[in-house]
């Protein structure tokens, strides 16, 4: 699980499950480009991370939605890494409404955001793996991709979407020696806080309490850089070689994937 010398691009990196990722990659010697489109966070995650190293840390703005931001973001920071080894597509959006009342405009945005920027971002990281020797891809779905979301109809179709993306890529794009994941997380962020503090009454909290005793370890979400930090790193390693095409759970047991 050596990340040495890794070049590796991060997406979300601002906050949340992203900047963890930053964090654990740059720990572990790699050699990373954050991006996201909150600057000021961004580029503190990033100096933050390269201060502790071993490895090394930069950002850069990128609209994961918009194919002109992420070719121009990938190039620049490809120049800047001298190649391309992983990539981490943790960037994504929430909005809450359920089947009967998701607007048109939600459900274009989450798709947007969640389904077109995962297309988007893989697509032109494959392009720049290739003539390195191929890759590692981690996208981001969700159990809300799994199951049913009364309150997330829009999100949970989106996450459905980057699941069966996340299939094709794999089987299109190992004959190039690059695989592609999706981590399935259960994490406290800060996404979540907003989401919970939207959703306040009283039969959405017992909703959001009874998935917490659904988890077996220890019946709550996990810390992005204790619990998932790891399994990052072991997806951009190496050592992951021969996985490729799943979703992986990292939930505390909260649901499994067959």
């Amino acid at each position: 699980m050596e990340l040495d010398g890794k070049r590796i691009i991060v997406t979300g990196a601002a906050r949340g499950m992203g900047a963890a990722t930053v964090r654990s990659y740059v720990k572990a010697g790699a050699h990373v480009v954050a991006m996201d489109v909150k600057d000021d966070l961004g580029a503190e995650v990033a100096a933050q991370a390269s201060a502790m190293g071993p490895g090394s840390a930069s950002y850069l703005n990128v609209d994961v939605s918009d194919m002109d931001s992420v070719e121009s973001a990938f190039a620049a920071a490809v120049e800047s890494l001298g190649g391309l080894d992983v990539l981490a597509h943790p960037a994504a959006i929430h909005r809450s409404a359920d089947a009967t009342d998701v607007s048109v405009d939600d459900w274009d945005l989450m798709f947007a955001v969640n389904v077109r920027g995962t297309m988007i971002t893989n697509q032109v990281a494959h392009k720049h793996m290739v003539p390195c020797g191929g890759g590692s891809i981690i996208n981001f779905g969700s159990i809300s991709g799994q199951r049913p979301e009364p309150t997330a109809a829009a999100y949970s179709a989106a996450k459905g979407a980057v699941h069966s993306w996340t299939r094709t890529a794999a089987g299109t794009w190992g004959a190039d020696n690059i695989r592609v994941n999706a981590i399935l997380p259960a994490m406290v962020t800060p996404m979540m806080r907003e989401a919970g503090q939207r959703e306040y009454d009283e039969e959405k909290v017992s909703r959001y309490q009874s998935q917490m005793v659904g988890i077996a370890m220890g019946g709550e979400y996990g810390d992005p850089d204790t619990h998932l930090g790891p399994v990052m790193v072991f997806f951009a390693s190496d050592a992951s070689w021969y996985i490729t095409g799943q979703l992986i759970p990292v939930d505390g047991g909260q649901t499994n994937v067959r």
